[in-house]
């Protein structure tokens, strides 16, 4: 029994494979007859009634009978096969064949293939011949119309194309052939030969019609305009040298003369039509004119330039070397009172030799616009040089002239300052002495010695001749330095002795009722009589702090007030 049940299953498991396989080939059979039928549709019998619409001879008949022939073996020998080949195929499958009906179908596949790709290149083929006729007729007319636009511009204007019109209407007249061509071939159904008519007559063209378009406008560029601005540029030359200008440097006539060598080169090569990139050409021939008006242009503004200042500049400089001449006489004189650094002695004379230079300089300048053989923009150059060095000796020597003008301001300045400072100095000893104190101690004697020993240095250094200011400025800094020092140190002095007086008078309060204390402000008063200034109101503050805290800040109010 369990046999019989293996054998059930395993029987049912093949019937379900062997259909499985049944559906998959005939999924590929209902394919294949889908191409098939795909193929069979494509529009060729319509295509090919485009093709009886144009000329049934020569080429185009040829290839209709072949386009034709093709396409009646596909249907009347390939199709039936397929149909056939199909049909055993369904065969074998409803037997359950399915090695033999995959090999058919593989056959059917190659037949379909072959088929469909016979079929493709006839449409090619339909629409490669049906687009020429059809691109041949429309780009034909634009050439013919652009052809005879071209001959009525030439014979319209004959005298804008100057030597080129026979050239030009030698290459209109080889069109004329190749049109001839065309309709002949056209006429024969020779289409695709028509097509490459078509095709050299527009490249033809694009280089004919591009010349007719270009050629009026490069003519008159070479034969007007630039031999006009050549002609006034010579007329400009003759005219400037008429009036004293020298331009032999420029080389204008041998640049002018190559310029009209050039020009006739492009023109008889124009007159063969060979004009590739003779618009750059222009250009470039165009700059250099305009290159030669601005060179003109700069010796005019050059020759303005040293007519205006020539003399302005001559007179600029004697005055300049009279006033530098009075200057260095005045700091001889001047150094006989102040002492100069050897930097300073020597500026008026280096600044003299500089101008004795530069005034030869000048001479030269003069006797070569004299000669009138050099050009004015070099004499500009040479003129603007010498004036930069005139203005820069011009501003060290009233730089000097002020330094030396300021030596005695400076040399008062300081004495009145000296002046001052001594004052300074004399009351604060006063206050010093004046003050309620029962002496001075030693380190204030050593600054009140070292600020009167500083006052001494500056007033000797006063006396010296030749004065150097520089080191009596140094002395005097010095000196300032020590007195304000001393004063301040003096002023906090006297606030400290004031203050440990209140201190103590504050601190007899508790004299009586503080042994403690009593002891402390002994202490500070015999530091106080020892001139220890600074001890004494550090032991006095301390003192009468431990008793009473914050009593210091009061004190100190106490004596703003009674100060104020």
């Amino acid at each position: 029994m369990k046999y019989i049940i293996f054998a059930v299953i395993a029987l049912i498991i093949l019937t379900v494979i062997a259909f499985l396989f049944r559906r998959k080939h005939i999924g590929e059979i209902n394919r294949l007859e889908k191409e098939k039928s795909q193929i069979q549709h494509k529009p060729i019998l319509e295509e090919m009634t485009k093709i009886k619409q144009l000329n049934m001879t020569g080429e185009t008949e040829e290839k209709f009978e072949r386009w034709r022939n093709q396409w009646t073996e596909i249907m009347d020998d390939h199709m039936p096969k397929i149909d056939t080949l199909l049909f055993d195929a369904e065969d074998t499958i409803d037997r359950f064949r399915f090695k033999k009906a995959t090999e058919i179908e593989k056959e059917i596949q190659t037949k379909i293939r072959y088929c469909d790709e016979r079929m493709t290149a006839i449409l090619t083929e339909l629409d490669e011949l049906v687009g020429s006729e059809e691109k041949n007729r429309i780009e034909m007319e634009k050439l013919q119309e652009q052809y005879r636009a071209a001959r009525k511009t030439i014979l319209a204007h004959q005298h804008s194309f100057g030597m080129t019109v026979g050239p030009l209407e030698r290459e209109l007249e080889s069109f004329n052939p190749k049109f001839k061509e065309y309709a002949e071939l056209t006429e024969n159904g020779n289409y695709l030969l028509a097509r490459e008519i078509v095709i050299l007559l527009t490249e033809k063209g694009e280089h004919v019609f591009s010349l007719i378009h270009e050629i009026p406008s490069l003519l008159s560029e070479l034969q007007n305009k630039i031999p006009s601005s050549i002609r006034e540029l010579r007329n400009g030359i003759r005219e400037m040298e008429e009036q004293s200008y020298y331009l032999k440097h420029l080389e204008l006539e041998r640049n002018l003369d190559e310029i009209e060598n050039e020009i006739q080169d492009m023109l008889y090569k124009m007159s063969e039509l060979e004009i590739k990139s003779y618009q750059q050409n222009t250009n470039e021939i165009n700059d250099r004119i305009d290159s030669f008006y601005d060179a003109l242009e700069n010796e005019v503004n050059a020759k303005r330039y040293v007519d205006a200042n020539y003399e302005y500049y001559g007179e600029e400089l004697l005055q300049l070397i009279r006033i530098t001449r009075e200057t260095s006489d005045e700091a001889a004189f001047v150094q006989q009172s102040y002492r100069l650094n050897e930097t300073e002695a020597q500026i008026p004379q280096e600044a003299l030799k500089k101008l004795e230079a530069v005034h030869k300089r000048f001479e030269v300048l003069s006797s070569r616009i004299k000669e009138e053989a050099s050009a004015f923009s070099s004499l500009q150059v040479e003129l603007q040089e010498i004036s930069t060095i005139i203005g820069n000796v011009a501003e060290e020597r009233e730089s000097f002239a002020n330094r030396i003008e300021n030596l005695r301001i400076d040399e008062n300045s300081v004495r009145t300052r000296l002046d001052e400072l001594s004052r300074k100095l004399q009351n604060t000893d006063r206050m010093l002495h004046k003050g309620n104190i029962p002496g001075i101690p030693d380190d204030m004697d050593a600054r009140l010695e070292e600020a009167e020993e500083q006052i001494y240095i500056v007033t000797q250094s006063l006396q010296e001749v030749p004065l150097n200011m520089n080191l009596a400025n140094s002395y005097l800094e010095n000196a300032e330095k020590s007195v304000d020092e001393v004063a301040e140190k003096v002023e906090e002095l006297l606030d400290n002795v004031m203050l440990i007086e209140w201190i103590i008078q504050y601190g007899n309060r508790y004299r009586a009722s503080n042994p403690e204390m009593h002891i402390r402000l002994l202490e500070a008063e015999e530091s106080f009589r020892q001139f220890r200034y600074a001890k004494a109101l550090e032991e006095a503050a301390t003192a009468v702090e431990h008793v009473e805290p914050g009593a210091m800040k009061r004190i100190e109010e106490l004596v703003k007030e009674s100060v104020n």
